[in-house]
């Protein structure tokens, strides 16, 4: 340690040097650049969003599927519906696998044939296949 003092002692009582151009820095700049800093761009993002819960698509019993197909057919012998229906359908997810459910409630206007989807009166177009549940109007 004294070998440390001794390598400066000519400049230790100096005073401290203020600029006369540029104003001294205030606490809150100086503090921010010791702020820390994010050495792996996206690393939290992709942290979150591994974490961010998906559920898995079910998968109907033989039972459940002879009544999710008879309520689908007597949908399609009263289109297009005046009252609405509601729906419950799996939706993927885009970024990773599994998804999550939806329960819709909104008036048929069509089916699609040729791609097996519902078209809705809002639009929007859901596959057959991804529908779990279905309950007609009285």
């Amino acid at each position: 340690m004294d070998e440390f003092v001794d390598n400066y002692r000519d400049i230790l009582d100096l005073p401290h040097h203020v600029s006369a151009k540029h104003p001294p820095m205030s606490m809150m700049n100086r503090a921010a650049q010791f702020a820390p800093f994010a050495a792996l761009n996206g690393y939290e993002e992709a942290i979150d969003e591994t974490a961010r819960p998906t559920e898995q698509r079910i998968e109907l019993s033989g039972e459940e599927a002879a009544v999710l197909s008879r309520r689908l057919n007597r949908l399609l012998s009263m289109l297009p519906t005046v009252r609405p229906v509601r729906l419950r359908h799996f939706v993927p997810d885009t970024r990773k696998s599994g998804g999550h459910y939806v329960t819709t409630r909104e008036r048929v206007r069509k089916f699609d044939e040729y791609s097996r989807e519902l078209v809705l009166t809002d639009g929007r177009r859901i596959p057959v296949a991804s529908i779990i549940s279905l309950r007609l109007p009285q």
